[in-house]
């Protein structure tokens, strides 16, 4: 069913804020002596690199550095960590510490997108839908968004429902717009909930019947996997 527009509907900022910054983590190592944590990360441990580099970053314990944060993301990022790679990625998206350049940045946001972190996904599909540092490509901007929604991410979620009212990089649907729009509410997003209470009203019975298994299957598919990935004790 194409989209009618009577309401306008929230649409995706990506110009300014198509990307999901990592969340400022707790860091891990507050209570671990700095010069400990530095030695390590000297060593060559990922995850120290990592954790250096976000303190150099937000000025945790130490001096705010960019430049000295870009280099310890890298040397983490090319051992593989995802979040340095997001976390780098984010640096050259937004001429942090290193040069504007968004090849750079799809390149790590790809390494991460790749290993299955769920805001790289989304801002590698954010990149795609942009067209900065790759080809505007919509359909492949909705694969990525569709790996990351699946994992449950209401951000994501919302942002794949008004692609499929909108009807870009697939075709416009808003049975499959009401059941992203209802999984994102699940969880609490407001402009979710509303784009669902509005869409709701234009959809027949049997459409509503649809949206409403459909979004049924989407938690189950999460929980599933949710469940599949949780340690056993």
């Amino acid at each position: 069913m194409k989209t009618s527009w009577g309401k306008p509907v929230h649409i995706i900022r990506f110009c300014r804020t198509l990307l999901i910054v990592l969340t400022v983590a707790v860091c891990t190592v507050a209570a671990e002596d700095l010069e400990t944590l530095r030695k390590k990360a000297e060593a060559g441990d990922g995850v120290a690199q990592y954790n250096l580099g976000l303190m150099c970053e937000k000025g945790t314990g130490l001096a705010e550095d960019k430049v000295e944060a870009a280099k310890w993301y890298r040397k983490a990022a090319e051992q593989g960590d995802a979040n340095a790679q997001v976390a780098l990625g984010l640096m050259y998206f937004g001429a942090s510490g290193v040069p504007l350049d968004y090849a750079e940045a799809v390149k790590w946001f790809r390494s991460a997108a790749e290993q299955g972190h769920a805001k790289a996904q989304n801002n590698l599909g954010g990149m795609y839908f942009s067209g900065r540092g790759v080809p505007q490509d919509d359909a492949e901007a909705v694969k990525w968004f569709r790996k990351a929604a699946e994992q449950g991410h209401a951000k994501v979620q919302y942002n794949l429902g008004v692609i499929y009212e909108m009807g870009r990089g697939v075709a416009g649907d808003d049975v499959a717009a009401y059941a992203w729009y209802s999984a994102a509410a699940a969880s609490g997003h407001n402009n979710a909930r509303k784009n669902r209470d509005r869409i709701k009203g234009k959809l027949t019975p049997s459409e509503l019947e649809k949206g409403e298994a459909m979004a049924r299957e989407i938690f189950e598919r999460i929980e599933k996997e949710k469940a599949a990935e949780a340690p056993s004790f």
